[in-house]
């Protein structure tokens, strides 16, 4: 009784030759498809015979089900389906976790070893240096201990050590914080000592995490009159971490404040009980400043070295660490290096992170050129391609192909890496509009570009934005890297609508006219407090700068001139604004700041005078500077109350 066209009539079918559209699936293969979507019991899971992986089947992190199941010879789809069943909704391109990894390789038998994204490739780079030989216990001597300076910031890390080397450089940090990790060489009774100094602040981490990774000995500073710190408590966590023992320095103990028997109350608690209480610490009462105590100190630390038996093989080719690298003007790339193994020497081709070359010239911490370096010598490296990244490992290579082979291929592997980008960079929001984004519900995205003078610094600065990541705020890094703030960064900033940070870098009157017309805004920092401080306040919606740097006169150098009174004279013409003598100075090298101070002398031709004008040159002298060079930019700047809309 159906209709022409097979349809029957009434329950739903279509008479005259109608047919059903394909495109509506029939209830039956609706609810077929949805219980295929439940999760099933995995004894019907696997039909495939595949077999499983002979041995440990290596694995990188943050992989796909496609780059991973075939690995262990199965599909995308099988690892869908797997996980899919325990509950986990995942797709056949989503990065897995190492759990959904491991769950799955577990349940096909095969054994796994996860790996961070490029280590299995490391470890082929690293088979092509061939120095087995190095641990041959025949050829192990002893070597100068490694100690590194930890503590709180003003607690007189950077103190003890000038009064160890019997130097001032270390006059007139920012903020009281070494910005750079340096390592210096000292002699103590014919012996080496080496000396690490790691910024005390806790936003440098993963600095002072990098000088514990090297170190035999810790210092830990901790100031008779302030006592234990956070910041001394997570230097402790990073001594521990390192498994090094630990020598307390008690410092300012002259102070009329100081209080040594809180001190050592509060190293208890923290598990360093001194000797003199019954413990196994070795605890030095000192006073930095006058160097009472510090020869008591260096001996000390000699009696720990002897008892650590430090030894390393003097013979096979240089292995160590960078402990901080930039470019120089004139120089190029140069690296301070720790060197661990093995000796290096002028000529050896060598290869640290992405960077290669041949050793061109080894500087030691006294600034004399040495045809080599032993285990436990800090130097700089000259001759370098390009600038490694503070914390990366360096060898020398058996010959030239091998260390620009090992180069070039972590370089690609960089590449690759960073055009992935930040998956989280979005359309970002500017520093002082954060709190209202936060008070709308949203999440707000700090899209940033970080300039800064050396790697150690950039390191910082970033891990610092990351820790002050919350559930309203998050920080995604669009641009990172070494070197003045350019053309480049602000067209990058204005497409991202990122904000610039500079730390020790500042941008040149062409790239702040750029950075106003496009609307971007530039923050520079020479003190990390500030730079967190600034990030808060916005958080809190109190961003409210109480004073900025105004810009009053740039001035270019195009002569230098010497005096036997006052030392040298930078000829210079005024490029913008007005000069005027005992304002503040910035001294800029390749948009780098290298110096600040004040002018103390102002000349034109023989004539002593207030200020110089835009189009007419002068003659600057500059407090405590004698390093000017013809291109070099003084800046003179004032600051200036403003009020925030």
């Amino acid at each position: 009784p159906g209709g022409p066209g097979g349809g029957r009539p009434g329950a739903g079918g279509r008479g005259n030759g109608q047919r059903r559209s394909p495109k509506k699936k029939s209830r039956a293969r609706r609810r077929q498809d949805f219980d295929e979507m439940l999760p099933q019991s995995t004894m019907g899971y696997t039909a495939s015979n595949a077999p499983v992986p002979e041995g440990i089947v290596v694995i990188e992190r943050g992989s796909s089900a496609q780059e991973f199941a075939p690995k262990l010879n199965r599909t995308s789809a099988d690892v869908v389906r797997f996980l899919m069943e325990h509950g986990e909704m995942v797709t056949a391109t989503m990065t897995l976790a190492d759990e959904q990894m491991e769950l799955f390789a577990i349940e096909v038998g095969a054994e796994m070893l996860l790996v961070d994204p490029g280590q299995q490739e490391e470890m082929e780079l690293q088979a092509l240096f061939d120095d087995s030989d190095d641990d041959d216990p025949e050829q192990q001597m002893l070597r100068s201990p490694v100690i590194t300076v930890m503590g709180h910031v003003d607690h007189g890390k950077t103190t003890l050590l000038d009064r160890i080397r019997s130097t001032s450089v270390v006059t007139g940090e920012a903020g009281g914080i070494t910005q750079h990790i340096g390592a210096y060489q000292v002699e103590k009774n014919g012996k080496s000592i080496t000396f690490i100094d790691t910024p005390g602040h806790a936003a440098f981490t993963k600095m002072r995490a990098r000088g514990a990774q090297v170190t035999d000995i810790v210092v830990l500073m901790v100031a008779a009159d302030d006592g234990v710190m956070p910041q001394t408590i997570e230097a402790i966590s990073h001594a521990r971490a390192a498994e090094v023992p630990i020598v307390v320095a008690i410092n300012k103990i002259d102070k009329d404040n100081a209080d040594v028997p809180r001190v050592m109350a509060q190293l208890a608690e923290q598990g360093l009980t001194p000797e003199s209480w019954g413990g196994d610490t070795i605890v030095v009462e000192m006073a930095a400043q006058s160097g009472l105590g510090v020869d008591d100190l260096l001996e000390q630390l000699s009696v720990v070295s002897e008892i650590e038996e430090l030894t390393a093989n003097p013979t096979g080719r240089a292995k160590g660490i960078v402990l901080e690298a930039q470019l120089d003007i004139g120089r190029g790339p140069v690296a301070t290096v720790l060197v661990d193994k093995g000796t290096l020497k002028v000529g050896d081709p060598m290869v640290a992170g992405a960077a290669w070359g041949k050793v061109r010239a080894i500087i030691n911490d006294k600034g004399q050129q040495i045809k080599e370096a032993g285990p436990s010598s800090p130097v700089q490296i000259l001759g370098l391609s390009t600038v490694p990244n503070a914390g990366d490992e360096f060898r020398a290579a058996p010959n030239e192909k091998t260390a620009r082979t090992v180069a070039e291929s972590r370089e690609q592997r960089f590449r690759t890496i960073n055009q992935r980008g930040d998956a989280r960079v979005q359309r970002g929001v500017k520093l002082e509009d954060i709190f209202s984004q936060i008070q709308a519900g949203e999440v707000a995205t700090l899209n940033v570009i970080i300039k800064s003078d050396v790697h150690g610094s950039l390191e910082a600065v970033t891990e610092s934005l990351r820790k002050l990541e919350s559930e309203e705020v998050r920080a995604a890094f669009v641009h990172r890297a070494v070197g003045a703030i350019t053309e480049n960064d602000i067209a990058l900033a204005a497409a991202t609508n990122a904000t610039l940070i500079g730390f020790n870098v500042r941008p040149d009157r062409k790239v702040r006219d750029l950075a106003e017309a496009e609307g971007v805004e530039i923050r520079t920092y020479e003190i990390i407090y500030k730079l967190i401080e600034d990030i808060e306040k916005a958080m809190k919606g109190m961003l409210a700068p109480e004073f900025e740097e105004v810009v009053t006169g740039e001035a270019e150098v195009r002569e230098v001139f010497k005096t036997p009174k006052v030392g040298a004279i930078a000829g210079c013409s005024v490029r913008t604004g007005v000069i005027t003598r005992g304002t503040k100075v910035r001294f800029l090298r390749d948009g780098t700041i290298i110096w600040k101070g004040a002018i103390t002398s102002l000349r034109r031709f023989k004539d002593d005078v207030r200020e110089v004008r835009e189009g007419f040159e002068c003659g600057i002298g500059l407090s405590d500077f004698q390093d000017l060079k013809p291109g070099d930019l003084i800046e003179t700047f004032e600051l200036r109350e403003i009020a925030r809309d």
